[in-house]
């Protein structure tokens, strides 16, 4: 199957739908062949891009990954994943007596380094800031990233939940352009689409890539209230043939900045449906109902 896919660089792009690798290590079959499953039933649909981080599952989700990547699931596929988020766990226990974010060069390369032989690949496609780091020089942040750039290791660099405020910081001290700021956004996240934050990026023509686009699950639950909401996404699902968690992230892939969706599940028919919210319509009233029921009221 064919899937959109985004520009990222001139020499990368990401396919419309992302696959996040947050809950991997939560599995209860982490071996090679179930995670090589899971990747391939991505690629069947056209999901080319996997989003992973340094701290994921305790520090444990990249080599989760690596054990798993074959040469030719390696060439198949782009790999994303974060770091400067420091805890008390996996290859940091002992070492952090407290969670904090290190954005320095020496902990920027070192992080590198670690993902490229955790994984067992010599480039990263594209490598995001976690968190930005309120103690962060941008001149030594900057300098790291162009330098992962220009040495072959990284292909790309972005950030994530950054603020516009905190993007153009670290940009000024930067030769290499930043590709995207992943950050939360879903129906029951909308802050981003009146904030700026999306704005932002919209205008440079930045793709965004939105973390939790489901809203943790708790859209499909009810957890989070939005009881109008759900209604009016069973309904539309139920008319579209498909489920509400495509709607939900039909809703996303609506928006003309070309968001790309972090879409994370353990569950292979659920991974096997992930690219049905490609094929939904969705109309401008539509869009906008389900953003009024969001809201809890008309839009002014």
């Amino acid at each position: 199957m064919t899937m959109d896919r985004v520009t990222i660089t001139d020499d990368l792009s990401f396919s419309r739908i992302v696959y996040g690798m947050w809950r991997l290590g939560d599995d209860k079959d982490t071996s090679p062949a179930h995670v090589q499953a899971k990747i391939e039933a991505c690629l069947e649909q056209g999901i080319t891009t996997m989003d992973q981080a340094d701290i994921y599952g305790g520090y444990m989700a990249e080599e989760i990954l690596g054990n798993a990547l074959t040469t030719d699931l390696k060439d198949r596929i782009e790999i994303v994943t974060k770091c400067d988020i420091v805890e008390g766990m996996g290859r940091h226990e002992g070492k952090a007596r407290i969670k904090h974010y290190d954005t320095s060069r020496r902990h920027i390369e070192e992080s590198v380094d670690a993902s490229l032989r955790l994984m067992g690949v010599e480039k990263i496609d594209l490598l995001l800031i976690h968190r930005p780091d309120p103690l962060m020089d941008h001149h030594e942040t900057g300098a790291a990233l162009d330098d992962l750039v220009s040495s072959g290791k990284v292909r790309a660099v972005g950030v994530s939940n950054f603020k516009p405020h905190d993007f153009t910081l670290l940009q000024s001290a930067m030769k290499t352009q930043l590709a995207t700021n992943q950050i939360e956004m879903s129906l029951s996240c909308i802050a981003p689409f009146t904030n700026g934050d999306l704005a932002f990026l919209q205008e440079r023509g930045l793709p965004p890539m939105a973390w939790s686009p489901l809203g943790g699950g708790n859209l499909m639950t009810g957890k989070a209230g939005h009881g109008h909401l759900r209604t009016r996404l069973a309904e539309i699902a139920h008319e579209q043939d498909t489920e509400m968690s495509a709607v939900a992230v039909a809703w996303l892939l609506r928006h003309p900045s070309g968001i790309l969706p972090v879409m994370g599940t353990n569950t292979l028919d659920r991974i096997r449906q992930l690219s049905d919210a490609a094929r939904i319509e969705m109309d401008r009233q539509t869009w906008f109902e389900l953003y009024t029921l969001a809201l809890g009221h008309d839009v002014p």
